[in-house]
């Protein structure tokens, strides 16, 4: 049976479901980008045009402080040394977003952003659904 999606482990005090999950598409592009540029993270920052999009850098190329909250952890690993993935969303877009279940997805096209799939052809979305538990 096929996985149609990779939830990420969960991180807010409290909370026991996750908030954020992968596509398998996503996943393969995710590994491939590890393997070229090392650990990774994202950011989601609610901005306008390309900043509305999850960008992927490099682990630590984007600092996160106090007005970024950690979503969910990823292992990408295929039976090997764990790989954790962090996916962070600014404090100010998770108020709006907290009602939500996102999933990371790729599609081909290219952002203008300076997240790493871009050499690529492909960029990351956000697919979103109301969750059916209370936030």
């Amino acid at each position: 049976m096929a996985v149609d999606r990779l939830d990420a482990a969960v991180t807010l005090p409290g909370e026991e479901f996750s908030r954020v999950a992968l596509t398998p598409a996503a996943v393969q592009l995710l590994r491939k980008l590890w393997l070229q540029h090392g650990p990774l993270m994202f950011h989601q920052s609610g901005g306008c045009c390309d900043g509305s999009s999850p960008m992927c850098y490099p682990a630590g190329d984007f600092i996160t402080g106090e007005a970024d909250v950690l979503l969910g952890l990823f292992d990408l690993a295929e039976g090997i040394e764990p790989q954790a993935l962090e996916f962070w969303m600014s404090r100010e877009q998770f108020s709006y977003w907290s009602h939500t279940h996102l999933t990371v997805d790729v599609v081909q096209g290219r952002g203008s952003g300076f997240s790493v799939e871009a050499p690529e052809g492909k960029r990351f979305l956000i697919r979103s659904t109301l969750m059916d538990w209370p936030a």
